[in-house]
């Protein structure tokens, strides 16, 4: 895994979208899952970050570093 801390959003899906929580990863693009729950969601984007930290360094491209946070 890596010692990078991404910023991690969670929201809240319409019912007409199906409902539940889609949590993402700004900056990595393409990185976002789904739950029913936010808690879910959150533990299911932790998992991604990781694979996507992994697929891209496996196909030798570059993982972008963490956006630094304003204060």
């Amino acid at each position: 895994m890596s010692n990078l801390t991404y910023k991690m959003v969670v929201e809240s899906l319409p019912e007409p979208e199906g409902g539940g929580f889609v949590a993402s990863a700004p900056d990595l693009p393409g990185c976002m899952t789904d739950a029913a729950t936010p808690e879910d969601a959150l533990h299911a984007i932790r998992g991604a970050i990781g694979e996507w930290i992994a697929k891209a360094r496996r196909l030798g491209r570059v993982v972008p570093q963490p956006t630094k946070r304003v204060a």
